[in-house]
């Protein structure tokens, strides 16, 4: 299903910098990383990331969750039907319309957003890694639309870029979403589930468990993160850098959590400043010594995959196919 191609009345100029200002405020490894795209580029992914940032606060913010529901279910109905009377919806269709990308990962993404709306306590594996397909992982694959990418071969690779950006992010958050009643940590890492409120507590007893946890999940992200950069050769030139200093930066911030022994409970693990010029620099000179990424992957995994099968543009194993 393809999006609608109407044009916005506002000037594409001011959608453009209301979305940098988005970006700038609320995505600052992204908005630091996105300096290094070709400057349309840039304007259209940081379109795409007011979008996904108006779905998260339209869940995080809104003090009563049935009403939050509803309206996510109405953006959903509207971007399937082109309707266009919320200007954010409007906006993101005619994105959509310019890049000529599918609309099926944006559906996604509202009902992994959803999701959230509830309290949150995965028991498995599988449902953490569709959770991040949803809620990153269709990212990715829209983020392919923006930079223009043609070849169906980058979209599971784009997936894990997604994928192991979310689980970063989960690493980083597990403190801040405990205390909103959310824990993405699958119950069959502990050897007894802890409540939330016990695990919200970080109670001696479990931390532990919980730092292997942390552990798994930043171990996880990086073989995402292997696929996604491997998969950065389909993009265009001039937009390869850009997304692999990005990829950098936020995999930096797995470090910092290593750096001090997932102890995730003690704060919010950042990146500073010097340390992203550090990152991006060396990122920079790595990818003209390495030519540029321009060797495309002999294939990719379908491990990866393997508990996103029926999802769209996943690369899951095939029925009954051995996993290594």
């Amino acid at each position: 299903m393809k999006a609608g191609s109407a044009t916005l009345e506002a000037e594409p100029s001011a959608a453009a910098s209301s979305a940098e200002g988005t970006l700038k405020r609320h995505g600052k490894s992204f908005h630091f990383a996105g300096k290094f795209l070709p400057q349309d580029s840039f304007e259209r992914c940081a379109r795409l990331y007011q979008f996904c940032r108006f779905l998260d606060d339209l869940a995080d913010e809104s003090p009563d969750p049935s009403l939050a529901a509803r309206q996510l279910e109405q953006i959903e109905k509207d971007l399937l039907e082109a309707n266009r009377r919320d200007p954010a919806v409007a906006d993101f269709l005619d994105l959509a319309g310019e890049c000529d990308f599918d609309l099926e990962p944006a559906v996604e993404l509202i009902r992994g957003v959803k999701g959230d709306l509830a309290g949150v306590a995965f028991g498995h594996e599988l449902e953490l890694k569709q959770y991040a397909y949803r809620v990153a992982g269709t990212v990715g694959l829209m983020m392919s639309g923006v930079l223009g990418v043609e070849s169906p071969d980058a979209f599971p690779h784009a997936i894990d870029l997604g994928v192991a950006m979310q689980l970063t992010n989960i690493a980083r958050d597990v403190s801040e979403d405990a205390r909103n009643g959310r824990r993405y940590l699958p119950a069959d890492l502990f050897a007894r589930p802890p409540g939330i409120e016990t695990f919200a507590a970080f109670h001696p007893a479990i931390r532990g468990e919980i730092r292997e946890a942390v552990q798994w999940l930043l171990d996880e992200a990086d073989r995402y993160y292997d696929s996604g950069i491997a998969g950065l050769a389909y993009l265009p030139w001039r937009a390869r850098l850009g997304i692999l200093v990005a990829a950098r930066l936020y995999q930096s911030i797995g470090r910092e959590i290593r750096s001090v022994d997932f102890a995730v409970w003690e704060g919010r693990a950042k990146v500073a400043l010097w340390k992203k010029i550090l990152i991006s620099t060396r990122t920079a000179v790595s990818f003209c010594l390495q030519g540029g990424l321009r060797k495309k992957p002999d294939g990719h995994d379908p491990e990866l995959h393997r508990h996103l099968a029926g999802f769209p543009l996943a690369h899951a194993p095939i029925h009954g196919q051995s996993i290594s």
